[in-house]
């Protein structure tokens, strides 16, 4: 076994490899960016190399800068994790050539995987059933809308080279096809520097389904069991679970066979998963599922493995690039109990999971549970940038079965903390309580067909607007005790909240901002706390708490309620049952309001690059038509009007950079 190892990664993966290296007794190496240089990762390791500035393309996906990183330190081996060079063959060379063992596939495995075009030929002639659709090499687009209409829609655009969702259109319809193709190309190239494409039959009621596969230098291939990913936005897995609800076991056994015959056909070694597309419209069988693609790497979502087969999947890839044989064979593999794992993400549901940027000022979890695994890629007061994949980390649950996994993460998600930019952590509770998820009535279009429920629009609960009061109340007393200790003024009666008011009770009424909406919220003083009534509500009686960790513990009405308070530099976020909220307070009895901005434009998200503009001063545009298309996070993003209107403005073109908030389009005033 070697002695030193570097890893060509950032976040929670190279958290995950380091903790493995570790316990094994190797020396660890950390490379970073100009925007990672205080990262969770940076701070685990036992050396850090800087590799260059924030931008992945001038760091993280430099192989000689990973290379000399290796060299510099001293480094064996190279773990790429997942992502970035992961599945790079010339990097997998350039380390061969430096005399550094790679932890992964040799180079020839990669490439003839890393096309799924070819790959799917491959597969074909393995004898391992695929979709039906055009792999070919022609990319005239009228050849392309031919081939779609002789497969039938509806259908998928994928990009050749692609991977995470990018790249990929559903179609319905021949008219929406020539548009689809063009933002696929786009995005495929902006992400893999590869705008090809293939066409894919889409299935209905897909299942997308995927086998582990482990395979060493001695010939010897298993599979570790299936994963199902098919709860999915934007063609990225969200939830993934393992074993694959409601599979039989003759299917598992096909599968199985399958993926280790996928693997043998292209001399495999290490990690890879061979995915799967599977026709659950009448459930799972045997004959009803397609290969879509293999990828050669350790996944996302390989802890769910790990806890129903209890191994350490990186501790296998180590002994395998070691030149170890695999530590079981087939018959030796387990499949004990149901793991269910959650991506928590720095994104806004709401605004179609549209990324979100920031300082993650709250990162809270609950202790003491063993049924609960935690991979985390950032720490609480850690940067949440523009420059990589969102992801905050994974949250893992094992359990003896499917319903006992579901509860222990649903749980867990309800009590965790998190606030700082917008996270779907709220939404994942949501999936997780959801009767169509725990009766398993799974496919790809699980989130589109429930986004109502998963994703509820309106006003916060009258139960978060109390708890947002309160503590708001709370909060504000402190400062004013503060400031009157600070300045050695006499305590006022006037700023008191305990009933003493001439003539009658003091009442006031707060107006909170949140989300867009406005609240008028009338708070008058009730025994040890508040009369608290929202306009147009019913009156709820509220006392509490503010702990100094920033814990509201409240009564309200008759309930016993936990929240997180955080207070900023404007405003506060609370933090409920997994939901966190942000508002915006305008007191009178502190701070004048402050002027407010003017209405009538579009602006930025967030940084991002400008694709396209779809209008021009003048223009009359109808609401929800399409005006500029925003690229952030190698992900496309159309910004549209909200209403009707006639353009003021075009403030960015094409290939613009700009920085978040920053105006776009005007409109001119009625």
């Amino acid at each position: 076994m070697f002695k030193s190892l570097l890893i060509a990664n950032r976040g929670e993966i190279a958290v995950r490899v380091i903790r493995t290296a570790r316990a094994m007794g190797l020396r660890t190496i950390a490379v970073y960016s100009d925007a990672d240089a205080n990262a969770y990762h940076v701070a685990e390791a036992d050396e850090a190399v800087h590799i260059g500035p924030a931008a992945a393309a001038e760091s993280y996906l430099r192989p000689e800068k990973i290379i000399e990183a290796a060299k510099l330190t001293g480094a064996e081996a190279i773990h790429p994790g997942y992502g970035f060079l992961s599945e790079n063959a010339a990097f997998a060379e350039a380390c061969a050539e430096a005399g550094i063992i790679f932890v992964g596939p040799p180079a020839e495995a990669i490439r003839a995987m890393g096309l799924k075009d070819a790959a799917k030929a491959l597969m074909e002639k393995a004898d391992v059933p695929v979709v039906p659709g055009y792999h070919g090499d022609n990319q005239d687009p009228e050849f392309l809308a031919g081939e779609a209409e002789r497969i039938g829609y509806p259908v998928l655009i994928k990009a050749v080279a692609g991977g995470g969702g990018k790249g990929m259109r559903r179609v319905d319809a021949a008219d929406d096809f020539a548009k689809a193709l063009k933002s696929a190309q786009r995005e495929a190239s902006s992400a893999f520097s590869d705008e090809r494409v293939l066409i894919e039959k889409f299935v209905t009621s897909p299942r997308h389904i995927e086998v582990q596969v482990f395979a060493d230098g001695h010939g010897n291939v298993v599979s570790l069991w299936e994963r199902d990913c098919s709860l999915q936005r934007r063609h990225q897995k969200v939830i993934e679970e393992a074993p694959a609800p409601g599979m039989p076991s003759d299917m598992r056994d096909a599968m199985s066979d399958a993926a280790v015959k996928a693997a043998l056909a292209i001399g495999y070694r290490g990690a890879g998963t061979i995915e799967f597309i599977a026709d659950g419209s009448n459930g799972l069988s045997k004959d009803r599922f397609f290969f879509m693609e293999m990828n050669t790497r350790l996944q996302v979502e390989h802890p769910v493995t790990e806890a129903i087969t209890g191994q350490d999947l990186v501790e296998w890839q180590l002994r395998v690039a070691a030149g170890e044989p695999l530590p079981l064979a087939q018959d030796e593999i387990p499949l004990n109990g149901h793991a269910v794992e959650a991506r928590l993400y720095a994104e806004d549901p709401a605004k179609s999971f549209f990324p979100s940027t920031g300082r993650l000022v709250r990162l809270r979890m609950p202790q003491n549970r063993p049924e609960i695994r935690t991979d985390m890629g950032v720490r609480e007061g850690d940067e949440v940038t523009m420059f990589y994949d969102p992801m905050i980390g994974k949250i893992i649950a094992h359990g003896a079965d499917r319903h006992q996994a579901i509860g222990a993460l649903a749980n867990f998600l309800r009590q965790m903390e998190v606030a700082g930019p917008k996270t779907n952590l709220r939404f994942l509770e949501r999936v997780m309580s959801s009767e169509a998820f725990r009766a398993a009535h799974l496919d790809t279009g699980f989130i589109d067909r429930h986004i109502s429920d998963l994703v509820p629009k309106g006003p916060a609960p009258a139960e978060v607007i109390a708890l947002a009061a309160l503590g708001h109340l709370l909060a504000r007393d402190e400062r004013q005790c503060a400031r009157q200790l600070e300045t050695a003024e006499p305590h006022s009666p006037w700023a008191a909240n305990d009933s003493f008011v001439l003539g009658g009770h003091r009442r006031e009424v707060l107006r909170l901002e949140c989300d867009g909406d406005t609240l008028m919220v009338g708070v008058e003083p009730s025994g040890e706390g508040w009369r608290i009534q929202p306009e147009g509500g019913e009156a709820l009686v509220a006392s509490g708490t503010l702990s100094a960790d920033g814990a509201l513990l409240a009564t309200v009405g008759t309930r016993r309620l936990r929240a997180g308070f955080v207070a900023q530099a404007k405003g506060f976020v609370l933090i409920h049952e997994g939901a966190s909220y942000g508002f915006d307070p305008h007191d009178a009895l502190e701070a004048d309001d402050a002027a407010e901005g003017g209405t009538g434009a579009v602006t930025a998200p967030m940084p991002g690059k400008v694709i396209q503009v779809a209008v021009k001063p003048g223009d009359r545009v109808k609401k929800g038509s399409a005006l500029v298309v925003l690229e952030a996070m190698k992900m496309e993003q159309t910004l549209s009007a909200a209403s009707d209107g006639v353009v003021a403005s075009v403030n960015a073109g094409e290939g613009d950079q700009v920085d978040g908030g920053a105006v776009l389009v005007t409109f001119e005033e009625e």
